[in-house]
């Protein structure tokens, strides 16, 4: 026998087998059919994700940083890259700059939950420990509004913050963060604009 032939031999067992395995195995109920569609339909990457991929890509920051209200913005500058994972399910962005004069890098996240039809966002970075998680809306031309809450490192309680972002032309975002002053007033706290290379 030659090895072509053995191979289409081998080939054909392994159809029979699967499909004796499929015949064998139990039909699922109408209940689990309907379930398993549900996650089916959770799970597929749809039109929020393709706008999301729309931001893919490597970006020029400046980035301006407030300590109070009516105080002279911090300057830093840094790059951005981004790019879809999870097949084509999230937005991961790395961050590489400097803050208040020292490195800085960050990691973030950007989906959309098909089940709550909600966006959301996660954020980490090497001045924390700890994790911010935002949820939010956006529209067709992907500027966002989102809110988060995180646990202010001095007074140890849970403060919101809001976000925004917004595309001022094809090639530049601009990224907007709104905390609250000492008497709880909103007040821009960052600005971050991204500036897509070519």
């Amino acid at each position: 026998m030659t090895p072509k032939c053995a191979g289409i031999l081998l080939g054909a067992a392994l159809l029979a087998a699967a499909s004796a395995t499929a015949q064998t195995a139990p039909e699922m109920t109408a209940e689990q059919k309907a379930q398993m569609e549900a996650w089916e339909k959770a799970g597929a990457p749809g039109a929020p994700h393709e706008t999301l991929a729309k931001s893919a890509g490597d970006y020029e920051i400046k980035v301006k940083s407030w300590m109070a209200p009516g105080a002279p913005p911090m300057e830093d500058a840094g790059t951005a890259s981004r790019k879809m994972e999870l097949d084509g399910r999230v937005l991961v962005e790395h961050v590489n700059s400097t803050m208040m004069g020292q490195p800085f890098t960050g990691h973030g996240m950007m989906g959309f939950d098909n089940v709550t039809g909600k966006y959301w966002s996660t954020w980490n970075d090497s001045m924390s420990t700890a994790l911010f998680v935002s949820q939010g809306t956006c529209d067709t031309k992907n500027a966002c509004t989102f809110k988060g809450t995180m646990t202010d490192p001095v007074t140890k309680k849970q403060q919101t913050t809001r976000m925004t972002s917004r595309w001022t032309s094809p090639s530049v975002e601009v990224f907007e963060m709104y905390g609250p002053d000492p008497k709880g007033k909103e007040f821009k706290m960052m600005e971050i604009t991204y500036t897509k290379k070519s």
